[in-house]
């Protein structure tokens, strides 16, 4: 027999408008309050599906803070307008919301009171897992958790793609600038060029991997990574970058050195 909003108030001495205010992730409930009835609905197994029937009217699309920066625009730009034109021609509205993981992310979702939730890049689990509890449908996209439903481009045969193009240039020495490995499209072409190196036989130098860290200044972090290649008594004769910024920043770097890019 299914588990009813009756047998939630009952576990938790709440009212039955108290309950459906929480699952419904309605105004007027203390976040404690929402915090229990949602933890007690997966205790008891009621079926969150319940709360998503009707039509789709409004989609919030999240974004980490970390990615609401100009090195990430060329990426997470087009994502946000390809979900805003396919809103459009369905008549949905889209709203857009950048958060922290310091920042009350159910308060944002519920000022914005979406029926659906988007969100692109990577996000700290713990908040994918709170944002989850709300109740609404939700798609990750360029991120991979467990469980959670996702949309991803093939992260590994790009970057094997790529790789495999220095080794057939003739590329002997191949360095690379890598972002944080926490982010999993990052993970995902970090993978694609080793496999290229192992399938060419090929070993990974350590010494030529550089991993560059998310913060305000990133740019001078790539520079900085580039010139202590290039400072090598053997420098690399070709560099992989994770992204076309830190590919853009490593060859203005390489250009200022006096290097003749191919």
């Amino acid at each position: 027999m299914s588990v009813t909003i009756r047998d939630i108030a009952k576990a938790t001495s709440l009212s039955l408008g108290t309950i459906s205010r929480a699952l419904k992730n309605q105004s007027g409930l203390t976040e404690a309050t929402r915090v229990r009835v949602f933890e007690v609905a997966r205790q008891l197994g009621y079926d969150f599906s319940k709360l998503k029937s009707g039509r789709v009217r409004r989609i919030a699309f999240l974004l980490h803070r970390q990615h609401n920066t100009l090195s990430s625009s060329p990426f997470f730009s087009p994502v946000l307008h390809g979900a805003e034109a396919a809103c459009r021609r369905e008549g949905i509205a889209l709203s857009f919301v950048a958060i922290g993981p310091a920042e009350p992310v159910m308060e944002q979702i519920r000022v914005h009171q979406p029926d659906a939730i988007l969100c692109a890049g990577f996000f700290e689990p713990e908040i994918l897992h709170a944002i989850r509890s709300a109740g609404k449908p939700l798609v990750l996209i360029d991120m991979y958790l467990d469980d959670f439903t996702s949309i991803n481009p093939d992260n590994r045969l790009g970057g094997y793609l790529a790789t495999r193009h220095l080794i057939q240039s003739g590329r002997k020495r191949i360095a690379m600038l890598s972002g944080p490995s926490a982010h999993y499209s990052i993970q995902e072409r970090v993978h694609g060029f080793r496999k290229a190196l192992y399938d060419a036989k090929m070993l990974a130098n350590p010494e030529l991997e550089i991993a560059i860290p998310h913060h305000a200044n990133e740019e001078a972090s790539v520079k900085k990574a580039m010139l202590k290649l290039l400072a090598m008594t053997q420098r690399p004769d070709a560099v992989f970058c994770y992204n076309d910024t830190t590919a853009l920043t490593a060859m203005q770097a390489c250009l200022e050195a006096g290097l003749k890019i191919p």
